[in-house]
C-alpha cells in the first residue's frame, strides 16, 4: 500500500496518486518492491533492511539518492500494554522526492512539528526528530508503569509484577540499542550535511536533534539502571511479604491448636475430672479461651 503527500503552505497534505513529492509505502507487496528496485533503483538489500525490525540505523549514498535506515518505536500493543517494541523505517532522499518505507502503518505527520515544513530535507529531519520524541514519550509511559508496579509489589507477594518489571527492563535494553544506533546515524548526517545539501538552518536543526537524542539516551540509561538496581530489592520485598504471611498463618495455626488440645483432652472416652460437674462445658470453654489468651500474651512478649 502506498500513499502520496505534498508539501504545501508549510504542511504535509495528502496528494493524488503519482503527484506528490512524498510517497509512503506501508508493507509493500512484491509489485511495489519491484517498482522501487527497478524504477527508483533502490538497493534490494537496503529495501529489505527497511522492513526488518532488527536492522540497525545506517546511512548510504547511492548514485541517484541517499538511503537512510532509522529506528522508531512501534505503536502501542493493546493485547500487551507492557510491550514496547521498535522497528525500522527506510527513508530514501531524491532530488525532487522523498520515499518512506515502513513495515506497519503509523501516523507519520500527525504531530505539531510537521505544521511548518520548509522542504523535503526539512521533512527528513523532522521525521528523525519525531522518532526521538516518540522514544521520549515511551520512556515516560514506562516510568509511570514502573511506579505503579512498585506500589503493587510492596503490597503483594506474587511474581507476576516482578516479571512485568523484567519485561520493562528488557524493553529498555532494546530502546538503548536503537537510540544509540540513531545517534550514530545523526553523526553521519552531520558530517555529510554539505554533501546532502542541508542549508545552514537545517544544519542547526540537526545540531538540536543531536542534543535531543543524547538527552533521550541518557534518560533511557537512567531508567534502565534504576530498574536493574531495583529488581533485586523488589525480589527481596516479595520474599519478605511471603515470610510475613507465613508468620501470620503460623500464629493463627498455633492459636487454634492450643484450645483444640484443651477441648480434646476433656473429650477422651475415659474417666476425666469435671465429667459430673453441671458447669463442666463452660469451664472447659473457659480453659480453651484462657489458653488462647495465654498464647497471644506470650507471642506479644516474644516480639518485644
Amino acid at each position: 500500500m502506498n500513499k502520496d503527500f505534498a508539501i504545501a503552505e508549510g504542511k504535509v497534505i495528502p496528494a493524488d496518486q503519482g503527484t506528490g513529492s512524498v510517497r509512503v509505502y506501508v508493507n509493500p507487496d512484491e509489485q511495489e518492491k519491484a517498482y522501487l528496485v527497478r524504477e527508483l533503483r533502490i538497493d534490494e538489500h537496503t529495501l529489505n533492511s527497511a522492513l526488518d525490525p532488527d536492522e540497525l540505523s545506517r546511512l548510504e549514498f547511492e548514485p541517484e539518492h541517499v538511503a537512510m535506515i532509522m529506528k522508531r518505536p512501534k505503536g502501542y500493543c493493546r493485547n500487551d500494554p507492557l510491550l514496547f517494541g521498535d522497528g525500522s523505517t527506510g527513508i530514501f532522499l531524491f532530488k525532487d522526492r522523498l520515499v518512506i518505507v515502513l513495515n506497519e502503518e503509523i501516523p507519520l505527520f500527525s504531530t505539531k512539528q510537521f505544521n511548518k515544513v520548509a522542504s523535503i530535507n526539512d521533512l527528513l529531519l523532522k521525521l528523525l526528530f519525531g522518532a526521538i520524541t516518540s522514544y521520549l514519550d515511551r520512556l515516560k509511559v514506562i516510568s509511570t508503569i514502573t511506579d505503579d508496579l512498585e506500589q503493587k509489589i510492596n503490597a503483594s507477594f506474587e511474581n507476576r509484577y516482578l516479571i512485568s518489571l523484567f519485561n520493562l527492563e528488557k524493553n529498555l535494553v532494546y530502546f538503548l540499542k536503537s537510540i544509540t544506533a540513531n545517534g550514530v546515524l545523526i553523526e553521519r548526517l552531520r558530517h555529510a550535511s554539505a554533501r546532502i545539501g542541508f542549508t545552514q538552518e537545517e544544519s542547526e536543526f540537526l545540531d538540536d536533534i543531536t542534543i535531543e537524542n543524547n538527552q533521550c539516551l541518557k534518560q533511557a540509561e537512567i531508567y534502565s539502571n534504576v530498574l536493574a538496581s531495583l529488581m533485586d530489592a523488589r525480589a527481596s520485598i516479595v520474599g519478605n511479604n511471603l515470610n510475613v504471611l507465613m508468620k501470620t498463618l503460623n500464629l493463627i495455626t498455633i492459636g487454634i491448636m492450643v484450645p483444640t488440645l484443651v477441648v480434646s483432652a476433656f473429650s477422651m472416652n475415659v474417666p476425666i475430672p469435671l465429667q459430673k460437674h453441671p458447669f463442666a462445658f463452660w469451664m472447659i470453654m473457659g480453659l480453651a479461651v484462657l489458653s488462647l489468651v495465654g498464647v497471644m500474651v506470650w507471642w506479644r512478649r516474644r516480639k518485644q
